[in-house]
């Protein structure tokens, strides 16, 4: 962050950041945080009639420190919240984040006090993958979004929205003044 800080937005900077941005796209370390079906359908995108290694993302970390990319994977309880909040806030900048499947996109058919209603209103999601539990082939179209959002965005573009995330986030009350978290992004 030093020499974009100290330049700004010049041609040595923004020529530096897509190279960046380029090997990036093509070396993310996903970091699986599956808790339910979608995570076994997960298991079939990493073998090898899928083969998700072709994009790059190989490298499975279950370290928070060692991963680039959380893939949000199943039904996420009241009570995992803070072990997911925690898990982000280890990762390294910059990071990206995948809500994977019905549930954690927005509860499912989990209408419980006790499942919570959509990640996007704990963390900043860049990219939803639909159904139940989604395809092997919506996994990496999935990873294609995410792909071409690391080659498109700067750091300083990144930060200025996780930044904007949460202070609109403070700002919402979170039992009747709700706005999902996509749309503060978007």
């Amino acid at each position: 962050m030093g020499i974009e800080k100290a330049l700004g937005d010049t041609i040595f900077t923004t020529q530096l950041s897509k190279a960046v941005n380029w090997a990036r796209k093509w070396s993310l370390w996903p970091m699986p945080f599956g808790t339910a079906c979608c995570a076994i359908e997960f298991m079939a995108v990493q073998a090898s009639h899928f083969d998700l290694s072709r994009f790059g993302a190989e490298a499975m970390r279950f370290s928070p420190r060692q991963s680039d990319l959380m893939m949000v994977m199943g039904t996420i309880t009241r009570k995992m919240v803070p072990v997911l909040r925690k898990i982000y806030a280890q990762m390294a900048e910059p990071k990206w984040v995948m809500a994977i499947g019905a549930c954690v996109c927005s509860g499912g058919f989990f209408r419980s006090y006790a499942v919570q209603q959509g990640i996007d209103r704990i963390i900043p999601v860049d990219v939803y993958v639909n159904g139940c539990p989604p395809r092997p082939e919506a996994f990496i179209k999935g990873l294609m979004e995410i792909q071409k959002l690391v080659e498109r965005e700067s750091l300083l573009d990144r930060k200025r929205r996780i930044e904007e995330f949460y202070k609109r986030l403070e700002q919402i009350s979170h039992e009747t003044d709700y706005e999902p978290a996509d749309q503060i992004l978007r």
